[in-house]
């Protein structure tokens, strides 16, 4: 179980502020979608949830530790954000085999188990390089998963898939929701945050400009459509 609170969140990079004043409660159990254009500030937040970088100002708690006084980096965390770097010369078996030995928690039965959840099973063998893009992001997906984390953390996971791809990708997001992990997800596609999502927060510039309940969704996709009009 976890419980993450941002308080009053600020980061400034070259004197030019990323994330202003971003106030927000997560907790096991749900959804959390990120929604912006890009330069909105969703992976700079997640950077931030992640302890890979510290805010400039304000707090980041993690079931009351602070993040970067307390803790460097959330205690049970999985993450894929932006471009995953695995070996190139590991099949994908082998490189989650790699990541997986750090923590020694999971054997090589759970591993073919989580390659068969994101559709690799029969590209198990197979070199990283020879993987298309869509079958590197079901491999970050994959290492982001398989220890079964209390925080999950995926920077636009539908990202190069097919129709085939996005619908595991909401079974998985689903099942790490019904086991009682705390899910925080970015997605370009808002149809897609809005059928996973429990609750959506709307950056612009950097600000938190609206946080959504799933009863609060479609409303607010009309009004933006109306404004548009």
């Amino acid at each position: 179980m976890a419980r993450m609170e941002l308080k009053n969140v600020s980061k400034v990079i070259h004197k030019q502020p990323v994330i202003e004043d971003v106030t927000m409660l997560m907790e096991s159990g749900h959804i959390y979608g990120f929604q912006g254009v890009n330069g909105s500030g969703k992976t700079m937040l997640m950077r931030l949830l992640c302890g890979l970088i510290r805010p400039t100002c304000g707090s980041i708690e993690i079931d009351g530790k602070c993040l970067g006084r307390d803790i460097t980096f959330p205690e049970s965390l999985g993450l894929f954000l932006e471009n995953a770097a695995f070996l190139d010369g590991y099949s994908g078996f082998k490189n989650l085999k790699m990541l997986a030995g750090l923590q020694g928690q999971i054997c090589d039965e759970e591993i073919r188990c989580v390659l068969d959840a994101v559709g690799l099973s029969d590209a198990a063998e197979k070199k990283y390089r020879k993987y298309s893009l869509g079958m590197k992001q079901r491999l970050g997906i994959g290492a982001a998963i398989m220890e079964k984390p209390d925080i999950v953390v995926l920077d636009e996971p539908t990202n190069a898939l097919d129709t085939e791809g996005i619908a595991r990708v909401k079974e998985i997001l689903t099942s790490e929701k019904e086991r009682g992990a705390l899910v925080v997800i970015s997605c370009h596609d808002g149809v897609v945050l809005q059928e996973l999502a429990d609750e959506i927060f709307v950056l612009e510039s950097g600000r938190l400009k609206a946080h959504l309940h799933s009863s609060d969704f479609s409303d607010f996709a009309q009004g933006r459509r109306e404004l548009k009009q």
